[in-house]
């Protein structure tokens, strides 16, 4: 089993207010779709996860909801540990680099703020 932390910026979960602006539906299909991540990780492979070509870390969570491409990027901490860090509706075939560019600056905060933290 893996655990799930969701990205915590400025007091408020970047996901988690993504997740709130959609429908009762999707919502719950989403989160079906993190519970998976959490509960096989890797081994859930395509079409759940896919590593991001061109990032050392990167990963999305691919969802999808009739015409609908949702998109949950995150990367492995440590220890089976999965950092949720943004979400999209995806509507086009390709991602926009600043989308891909906030979750990689995110990862770097990240693992700043926890380098942090050990160091006191």
């Amino acid at each position: 089993m893996f655990r799930i932390e969701y990205y915590k910026e400025d007091e408020r979960y970047p996901v988690i207010d993504f997740i709130n602006t959609l429908s009762t539906k999707d919502k719950a299909k989403i989160l079906r779709e993190i519970d998976m991540l959490e509960e096989f990780g890797f081994a859930l492979g395509m079409p759940y996860i896919k590593k991001m070509e061109g990032t050392d870390e990167l990963w999305e969570l691919r969802v999808k909801i009739g015409s609908n491409n949702y998109r949950i990027f995150y990367f492995h901490y440590l220890k089976g540990l999965f950092v949720l860090l943004h979400g999209i509706h995806k509507k086009s075939t390709k991602t926009l680099k600043r989308d891909i560019n906030l979750a990689i600056s995110r990862i770097q905060e990240y693992k700043m703020r926890k380098e942090e933290k050990n160091e006191s």
